[in-house]
């Protein structure tokens, strides 16, 4: 245990320093090869878990320390071990003795009697200090102060469960390849393999415990894949056709882009600005039995890519804050600043202007976000729209005019349908 809380230290002091959760996680697997799954398996929960919790934790830690703590590993290697004793299973000696051993390495033998002093009056004082640090916010909530007052201002009645639902687990739904079995056929794959699952109304199937992708029946031949349920409803709104020119302009990691070819006979460009992500669409498709044209461009820059043919349909997955999908990407919501939402607009307005162009006359365009926050969302749409005088918003959207909040089925989206006239 004593690696696996170092390692997971070095990750969440990483993080807290501005960088992403999942390339540190996959530079640690190259770094420490000899780590076996369940090793992997430990960093990763406890990464992951820490950074959920991290507004709770930290709030926790303010009161067992009389000042912020110097070194950045020592800090986080507290915030670990704290979330360890609070929602882990581990026995609490071994988490305590681990992590005092562990502070000697990161900073010397003098720190371990304060380590040791600071876990143990959590164990004592466990129930005041967990009062007090709930009676905040940022400590009841586990979101920035400046995120939870944006829930509260765009959706008052709401924001109360979409702050609890983002420190939640995620759940695990798949897409099955309809052109290789149906979802109710793979179900019975699924109850052969001991595993329960429920079929979702849009025919995702939510398994009932997550499983590593490896152990679903089919999935290195093709039959399944894994995609959050909201995820699913993009090819089903585009109206696909037989024969249909498609481009997929922001396509990585190709789930989206995966299943318009399992819907419908076309013919469909993926793009990414993102070479090593467009190798990830790659995989996907070989695995899938599919065919894409696979181009690493930017989207908005027409002169690098596009021919001057026109396309029938045209999935623009913007790039966004993420603020929907914070459960499956805590780091999102203590990386992300207020300032990024109005960066991010001016990308999905550039991308908007520029593959509008590229849009045949009947044409539809499907605009779709993975964040909750209206300014990347309805509001952007409406500023497209305004300038716009041939583009029209369809109707028919799932949810609340098309925005999905996140629950327990499926994670936070948006989507637009936007028709050429």
């Amino acid at each position: 245990m004593q690696k696996v809380q170092r390692i997971a230290a070095r990750t969440v002091a990483a993080v807290l320093a501005g960088r992403s959760l999942n390339p540190l996680l996959e530079a640690a697997w190259r770094e420490h090869r000899d780590l076996g799954r369940g090793d992997r398996g430990a960093i990763q929960d406890l990464s992951y878990g820490s950074l959920r919790h991290l507004g709770r934790l930290r709030a926790v830690l303010d009161q067992l320390a009389s000042k912020p703590v110097a070194k950045a590993e020592l800090d986080a290697l507290l915030l670990v071990a704290l979330y360890q004793l609070e929602y882990s299973e581990a026995a609490p000696y071994a988490v305590v003795d681990h992590a005092v051993k562990c502070a000697a390495q990161i900073a010397g033998v003098q720190m371990k009697p304060f380590v040791n002093a600071v876990l143990r009056n959590f164990q004592r004082n466990r129930e005041a200090l967990l009062a007090r640090a709930d009676a905040t916010d940022e400590g009841r909530y586990s979101h920035p102060d400046w995120w939870i007052h944006r829930l509260r201002r765009d959706y008052p009645a709401q924001a109360d469960g979409v702050l609890r639902t983002g420190n939640a687990r995620p759940p695990m739904t798949l897409r099955v390849n309809r052109r290789r079995t149906s979802p109710q056929q793979y179900r019975l794959q699924l109850v052969a393999a001991g595993m329960e699952s429920r079929q979702l109304d849009n025919g995702a199937l939510l398994l009932a415990r997550p499983v590593p992708v490896e152990q679903l029946p089919g999935f290195a031949a093709g039959e399944v894949s894994v995609q959050d349920a909201g995820a699913q409803l993009a090819a089903p709104l585009l109206d696909l056709s037989g024969g249909m020119r498609v481009l997929d302009a922001c396509a990585a990691p190709g789930g989206k882009t995966a299943q318009i070819l399992e819907t419908a006979n076309v013919e469909i460009d993926a793009l990414d600005v993102d070479a090593s992500r467009l190798e990830r669409v790659k995989s996907n498709m070989q695995r899938l039995g599919l065919s894409a044209r696979l181009r690493c461009a930017d989207a908005a820059a027409l002169e690098s890519w596009w021919d001057d043919k026109p396309f029938d349909r045209i999935l623009l997955d913007a790039p966004c804050t993420g603020s929907g999908v914070v459960r499956r990407h805590p780091d999102i919501k203590w990386l992300r600043r207020p300032a990024d939402i109005e960066g991010f607009g001016v990308q999905q307005q550039r991308l908007l202007d520029a593959l509008w162009k590229v849009l045949a006359r009947g044409g539809k365009l499907l605009y779709v976000t993975c964040s909750i926050f209206r300014e990347e969302n309805q509001e952007g749409v409406d500023r497209f729209v305004a300038r716009q005088s041939d583009a029209r918003i369809l109707g028919g959207m799932p949810g609340q005019n098309g925005l999905l909040l996140p629950n327990d089925e499926h994670d936070g989206f948006y989507y637009a349908l936007l028709q050429k006239d």
